[in-house]
């Protein structure tokens, strides 16, 4: 077999066997196949795309291209879930908790932020002492006591998955439906849930700007996981403004830590009672997602869910004293508000311009080997939808450098769409794809 003849045959249309699929990736990271040769082959599934059956067979050769996580040592169903991305998206800092509060297993390996996204790691080593990077044992001995742990991704999960990825960033073949499924669930595969539930973004600050192409993209990796045995439901979940009102790392664990008390914003606690009602009755802790909504709402109401969180703070050494006072958090005193310029509404906001702006204070990376400020971010007052009056605060902007906040001031001003007109009011879940 040569690459030569496996690039043209995909390249000409047809359907590439397994042993062709596995022949190019384990090829590929042994360093038998040349970058060149790779990089041709990832833009023929681009324009020419892989059916269901190649998706199966790529997701699977990644995901046995490294360690796989034994996940026995639980009871019962283990339950993963999987965001792809967006601003704002604190969910797991909530979820878990809650969930964990239910009597449901939350074993969980997330990501660092890239770009405009935050990533779950870098908000939660926002707490002085969390720690992120756990042994085998550390990780299965919180899990087992306390029902919850929350991790940094080991090195060798997928590492053809890393591999790839590198390469499509850097040739243009990101955005393709059976690159990207392939790519988020050989990882998810490799984690070793028995079930996964996937929080598929939409709109300005998502990977995919419509419903047509993020319902597409949930329905491919739904198709993968059912084929190699997992129980799947994925959510289309509004990202046309950021969730919350905070976007940044330190500021968005205090907004988690106010919403497990109930007093956090309308639509992140809407969408974490949702994500979390689906991990409930796949786990078999509910009946029914009435039943299970009730639950979670339960265990904000009693206090439950913000117990979890306390201890699983403690369990991975961190200091559980920012739950009753979160300025242990450490968020920049240097605060700068951006007032409203007219009378009016937000009739839009930019999602990803929000996070670039973030990002361009120092909240995020631009690349893999940045490192970011913790404690800086934005809190936003006005969403849209919102009405304005000229000189109300829109937002507030916490920073550690005047040449940083300058930057990331254009961008935000430019993500903010002032006008008469009201806008109609979006849900915050746009479909289910069982």
């Amino acid at each position: 077999m040569r690459a030569y003849d496996v690039i043209l045959k995909k390249r000409d249309g047809h359907e590439l066997s397994k042993a062709e699929i596995a022949f190019m990736v384990d090829g590929f990271v042994k360093g038998e196949i040349p970058d060149y040769q790779m990089a041709a082959f990832l833009m023929t599934i681009y324009f020419k795309h892989m059916n269901s059956e190649e998706r199966y067979n790529l997701t699977e050769i990644m995901a046995r291209s490294g360690d796989s996580i034994d996940l026995s040592f639980i009871p019962g169903i283990k339950v993963d879930k999987h965001s792809t991305g967006g601003v704002g998206d604190k969910t797991t800092l909530v979820l878990a908790p809650m969930v964990a509060s239910c009597g449901l297993p939350v074993a969980k390996m997330s990501g660092r932020g890239l770009g405009h996204t935050g990533g779950t790691i870098d908000k939660l080593e926002a707490i002085p002492g969390f720690k992120t990077s756990l042994t085998e044992a550390e990780f299965k001995k919180s899990v087992k006591d306390h029902l919850i742990a929350v991790v940094g991704q080991t090195a060798n999960l997928a590492p053809a998955d890393k591999k790839i990825y590198a390469l499509r960033d850097v040739t243009a073949t990101v955005d393709e439906i059976s690159l990207i499924s392939s790519s988020i669930m050989s990882k998810k595969l490799a984690a070793g849930a028995d079930a996964i539930v996937l929080d598929v973004k939409v709109g300005s600050g998502a990977f995919m700007k419509d419903i047509a192409s993020a319902t597409d993209l949930a329905r491919a990796m739904v198709d993968i996981g059912k084929k190699h045995g997992k129980a799947m439901v994925a959510l289309i979940t509004d990202m046309d403004k950021p969730l919350g009102h905070t976007v940044g790392n330190a500021i968005e664990v205090e907004e988690a830590i106010e919403t497990l008390k109930g007093k956090g914003p309308a639509d992140l606690e809407a969408l974490c009672i949702e994500l979390g009602a689906q991990m409930l009755k796949l786990g078999k802790i509910a009946g029914t997602l009435d039943t299970a909504r009730k639950m979670l709402e339960d265990s904000i109401e009693s206090g439950k869910a913000i117990e979890k969180m306390k201890e699983m703070i403690e369990s991975q050494g961190g200091n559980s004293a920012v739950v009753d006072d979160t300025a242990l958090l450490g968020i920049s005193k240097n605060a700068f508000e951006l007032k409203a310029w007219k009378d009016g509404y937000v009739t839009s906001m930019n999602a990803e311009g929000i996070g670039i702006a973030s990002m361009k204070l120092g909240a995020g990376r631009e690349t893999k080997e940045d490192k970011i400020d913790l404690s800086v971010g934005i809190r936003l007052s006005k969403k849209t939808g919102d009405p304005v009056k000229a000189g109300e605060t829109l937002c507030t902007l916490y920073y550690n450098s005047e040449e940083k906040l300058k930057a990331a001031i254009e961008v935000v001003k430019a993500s903010y769409i002032l006008s008469d007109v009201k806008p109609q009011k979006t849900k915050i879940v746009h479909g289910v794809v069982e």
